[in-house]
């Protein structure tokens, strides 16, 4: 799977909110790092964290600013914005990078600037 294919993918699966999609995508022992979080490993627990992060924002959506595409790897400028489950606005910066393992993300890392927030 390319990697441009891939992260494209990625943001539509968060962005929609599909889980299932977002679970195709991830190889089974993938990693994810989330600030202030311990790295989740595995693609049931990565797909459990992202239940709980829809249940906190009601609304929440990624608007890729671009992409750095380097042998398998990606990182992703992204800015978001979005409603949290008490109605209040949320808005926030960042990079995500991916890593494709043989045919699927098997790293996921998120580095964000409003870290106070989650």
């Amino acid at each position: 799977m390319p990697e441009e294919l891939s992260v494209n993918q990625f943001f539509e699966s968060v962005n929609g909110r599909d889980l299932n999609m977002l679970e195709k995508l991830l190889s089974e022992d993938a990693e994810f790092c989330f600030p202030k979080t311990q790295p989740l490993v595995g693609r049931k627990q990565i797909i459990r964290f992202f239940k709980i992060l829809f249940r906190q924002y009601l609304e929440l959506v990624f608007e890729v600013q671009r992409k750095i595409v380097q042998r398998g790897s990606v990182a992703v400028h992204w800015v978001n914005r979005g409603v949290n489950k008490k109605g209040e606005p949320y808005n926030n910066e960042g990079v995500t990078l991916l890593e494709m393992g043989t045919d699927r993300i098997a790293f996921v890392s998120d580095f964000f600037k409003d870290t106070g927030k989650f």
